[in-house]
């Protein structure tokens, strides 16, 4: 009996210390640091439609891929959110396909037609979410899910949402004035030139030039130029960062209630 409590007491004190000992040797095996260094993050493309992640080190933001682009195999993204990776035979990819490094595809995991704000019927909520990620890069009006369904199918039918509510359009067109684009510039370590190393898109929310963005777009850079629906650019500056909820605050230099 004191046999066994004395091998229960020492499998307690082992046991917690061989987990997290393997989860540090685990993160060092996969090229991990041991602290999350986002100056080395590299900048999210600006052709990166499908949206991003944070890396496999749960550090650096990543793009993912969209749907019909690859997954699942040796260095593949991962799919975007409401989308699977499913290989040739139509299998979800698992961690055996991983292993041996057999790509798949992205397919949305919801087929069902669905209805945007513009009117435009798509084949899945993918779809939708892709274009206006795509409007939003531009400075357009983003595309908001109306129903499910087509356009044409809701707009007959006096319950659709569509029917009821389509004063959503007018106000996706009253807003697009407030869509900012941004482009992010770092100096260069010898030259000291300075070079576009990214870009990204905000809205402003007050009439003195406040404007919200994302944390990782304006992280690390040395000057944050805003150019206007009006096509006027301005010098902006971080004012507040939440990188827990990838949220930044800028602010350009010059009010905005005219520029509007």
């Amino acid at each position: 009996m004191r046999l066994q409590f004395f091998l229960c007491v020492t499998a307690l004190l082992v046991c917690p210390g061989l987990i997290l000992g393997s989860r540090i040797a685990k993160r060092f095996a996969i090229g991990c640091t041991e602290k999350c260094d986002k100056s080395q993050c590299a900048p999210i493309l600006a052709d990166c439609l499908a949206g991003d992640v944070l890396d496999h080190c749960d550090c650096c933001p990543v793009c993912v891929s969209g749907e019909g682009e690859l997954c699942g195999g040796a260095g593949d993204r991962e799919c975007a959110e409401g989308m699977e990776c499913v290989v040739t035979e139509g299998v979800e990819v698992s961690v055996t396909v991983r292993r041996r490094g057999k790509p798949g595809v992205c397919v949305c995991t919801v087929s069902d037609p669905v209805c945007g704000s513009d009117g435009v019927s798509y084949r899945n909520i993918c779809e939708l979410k892709r274009v206006s990620n795509r409007a939003m890069k531009l400075q357009q009006p983003p595309v908001i899910f109306i129903q499910r369904g087509t356009c044409g199918k809701g707009q007959q039918n006096p319950d659709s949402l569509r029917f009821k509510y389509n004063f959503i359009a007018d106000v996706v067109e009253k807003i697009a004035p407030a869509v900012v684009h941004i482009e992010l510039y770092r100096k260069m370590m010898f030259s000291k030139r300075e070079v576009a190393v990214a870009s990204g898109s905000g809205f402003i929310v007050s009439e003195d030039g406040l404007i919200v963005t994302n944390a990782h777009v304006v992280a690390n850079k040395h000057r944050i130029k805003v150019e206007l629906k009006s096509g006027a650019k301005y010098d902006a500056k971080i004012k507040d960062v939440d990188e827990k909820a990838d949220i930044a605050l800028i602010q350009i230099d010059v009010p905005v209630s005219k520029e509007r």
